[in-house]
């Protein structure tokens, strides 16, 4: 059986984005970082430290096809 890495990217050096639609209101926002070798992250910009949820970017790909196809509405 092969060992399983649960200690995921280090994202400290992640260089976090937010849309320039969200504002500076402190409204329900999420931050994505791009910038990681091989990761998509994720989080939620009223928590910076908290979890974040990393995706491969085919997996991030697939996702944003599906928003942008209106798979969820």
């Amino acid at each position: 059986m092969e060992a399983t890495d649960l200690t995921g990217p280090d994202l400290s050096k992640a260089a976090w984005k937010k849309s320039s639609l969200s504002g500076d209101s402190g409204g329900n926002c999420v931050e994505v970082a791009g910038n990681l070798p091989g990761a998509i992250a994720i989080r939620d910009s009223k928590n910076p430290t908290g979890p974040a949820l990393v995706f491969t970017p085919g997996e991030w790909h697939t996702f944003l096809s599906a928003v942008k196809s209106d798979h969820f509405g």
